[in-house]
């Protein structure tokens, strides 16, 4: 097992954790959301390095029309990270945009804080 060669892998899980791991344990909601994004960019490596193939080349025929031999890499994880990276970036605006409409509501964009302020008003 060469470990060099999965060095990608690690660090898709690595970023992963560390994403899922913030989301988990920090209350502040923007902190939040910025765990959220390193677990989406954990995601978008893992799957980029997936669709990378050694010594692969851009699947684009060759000039001479002959393409016997020839390894290409596979483009649609990078055709779908792609989509995903937009799809990640509104995501992110709409969850900014309600952190700050939370900040507006309760004065705060802490979770226990906020979840405190709902009971005393229950």
């Amino acid at each position: 097992m060469e470990v060099p060669g999965l060095f990608n892998y690690w660090m898709a899980i690595v970023l992963m954790m560390a994403g899922l791991y913030t989301v988990i344990a920090r209350g502040n909601l923007v902190k939040k959301l910025i765990g959220l994004g390193v677990f989406q960019i954990s995601v978008f490596v893992l799957y980029i390095t997936m669709g990378k193939i050694k010594d692969g080349t851009a699947p684009i025929l060759p000039a001479s029309g002959s393409a016997e031999g020839v390894v290409f890499s596979n483009p649609l994880p990078h055709v779908l990270i792609l989509t995903a990276i937009v799809v990640g970036i509104a995501t992110t605006a709409l969850g900014l945009a309600l952190v700050v409409r939370i900040h507006e509501a309760f004065g705060t964009i802490e979770e226990d804080d906020i979840q405190a302020i709902e009971e005393s008003e229950a």
